[in-house]
């Protein structure tokens, strides 16, 4: 089902988890760690999923990164259905259409910041100009161009987050999923990457998927979801009325 975007337009669904189930086997106990996930995320959703330790955040992350499997349900992506694939379609996939943002940054510390933008185009074959040309181009756009040639040593935590979101966009991946992205911040830094988040949502309609604890990152975002003891729920219909893709249970 579509829904409206911010300018009026109909919304695709891009990512959706039907009935999805999580469990562990440990001998003779089984552990349910998601428990009948529903969700669809909209193109041009900013979405937040919160939780505390334990809660079930951090599968639920892996499985939207394609980094495992469910136990059962469904997970289409741009209206595949994944549970088929093999790891080298998974990884194709993965490559191809979802960014990643850690909250340790992950940064290669021998490289300057237009370098470790540009790794994923050097991976994919690009050639070293067009690879830097686009790096650039994506440093600026998270307003860190002038820091282009330094090392992440020569960086703040905060300029070192921007270098790694300008090197999970600058694939152009179909989902931005940053995990705890401002768990290394102070406050006010933390509010500048979420201004920033905010600001190319808005812009240039990026998808964006954000699992935090801190509920004032959560509330930044313009669709906020909820996970407590592997369900997920809506904290309010998502944009353009009453559907309600998030409720889990």
């Amino acid at each position: 089902m579509d829904q409206k975007d911010n300018e009026g337009q109909e919304a695709s669904v891009i990512l959706s988890l039907v009935d999805v189930r999580k469990s562990y086997a440990t001998g003779p106990v089984v552990a349910e760690i998601l428990r009948g996930v529903r969700l669809d995320v909209y193109r041009g959703d900013l979405l937040s999923i919160m939780g505390p330790s334990g809660c079930g955040k951090s599968t639920l992350m892996n499985i939207l990164g394609l980094l495992d499997q469910p136990t059962s349900g469904s997970f289409f992506l741009n209206g595949r259905e994944i549970g088929a694939m093999d790891d080298d379609e998974l990884s194709a996939l993965r490559n191809a259409s979802i960014g990643f943002v850690f909250q340790s940054f992950h940064l290669l510390p021998r490289l300057t910041a237009w370098e470790n933008v540009a790794v994923p185009l050097v991976y994919r074959g690009l050639a070293s100009a067009t690879a830097q040309r686009r790096a650039l181009k994506q440093l600026d756009k998270v307003g860190i161009g002038a820091r282009a040639n330094h090392r992440p040593d020569q960086l703040s935590g905060g300029q070192r987050q921007r270098v790694a979101i300008a090197r999970a966009l600058v694939g152009e991946p179909d989902i931005l999923l940053a995990d705890e992205p401002t768990g290394a911040l102070d406050a006010e830094t933390s509010d500048e990457i979420m201004q920033l988040f905010a600001r190319l949502n808005a812009e240039e309609r990026l998808t964006g998927i954000i699992i935090t604890h801190d509920r004032e990152v959560a509330r930044q975002c313009a669709r906020r979801t909820r996970i407590s003891d592997g369900v997920l729920s809506e904290a309010e219909p998502p944009r353009g009325a009453g559907h309600a893709p998030g409720t889990g249970d």
